[in-house]
């Protein structure tokens, strides 16, 4: 989350609309790649199984669902009228053409698959719609990945959290809540990490190569 906000306090204050509202932006819009959409639907799920609170989990689960769905068919959208054109774009503050090639590297190594794998990988869920829409993947095929993932992520996770705090005493909520919202972000975000790290040493292993070979010459 951005330095600065509390995710509790968010979900507290504005409820199911904040929350769904970010799954729907994170899940399709270009705007929304940086948002916490793992973090967000389980400390949802977890404040759902606190009576106090008022959050009723199936609402969210439901709701998180239908977001995640609707997001990425915008997403698809995006891709399939506007698609290449995003190629041409200058990077800015909410774009970065990095992302987008990213995505698409993975699309075409995981095919369909690639659009329920990508909900739990931040950054390429944002722009694996785009790319399925870019490549003119059947509609029908993409609805069927789409609304599996979205059942996997935003209901799953929504209820995993809701379990947890089930689990939990109440006088051990505050002690786990936040390292296993910690865990669930480093766990989300280690394959795009791990994914940058091999494209850096590539990168270093080349330059190495061509600084030996001009040596050699």
């Amino acid at each position: 989350m951005l330095p600065g906000f509390d995710l509790q306090e968010l979900i507290i204050a504005f409820g199911y609309v904040f929350v769904f509202g970010i799954v729907f932006a994170e899940s399709g819009l270009l705007i929304g790649f940086f948002l916490p959409g793992d973090s967000l639907l389980f400390t949802a799920g977890f404040l759902a199984s606190q009576p106090k609170i008022g959050l009723d989990v199936w609402v969210l689960a439901i709701g998180s669902f239908i977001a995640a769905v609707a997001g990425d068919s915008v997403g698809y959208s995006i891709g399939y009228r506007v698609g290449r054109r995003l190629f041409n774009r200058e990077d800015s503050l909410f774009f970065h053409k990095k992302h987008l090639l990213k995505a698409e590297a993975f699309y075409e190594k995981h095919g369909g698959k690639a659009i329920v794998l990508a909900r739990f990988m931040p950054i390429v869920r944002t722009f694996a719609p785009i790319v399925a829409g870019m490549g003119s993947m059947k509609y029908s095929r993409f609805l069927f990945y789409n609304i599996f993932g979205g059942l996997l992520w935003g209901s799953g996770v929504t209820v995993a959290g809701y379990y947890f705090g089930k689990l939990l005493p109440p006088d051990e909520v505050d002690k786990y809540l936040l390292p296993v919202i910690f865990l669930i972000i480093v766990v989300s975000v280690l394959p795009s990490a791990i994914h940058v790290w091999r494209e850096s040493r590539e990168d270093i292993v080349l330059w190495l190569w061509r600084r030996l070979a001009g040596s050699r010459a």
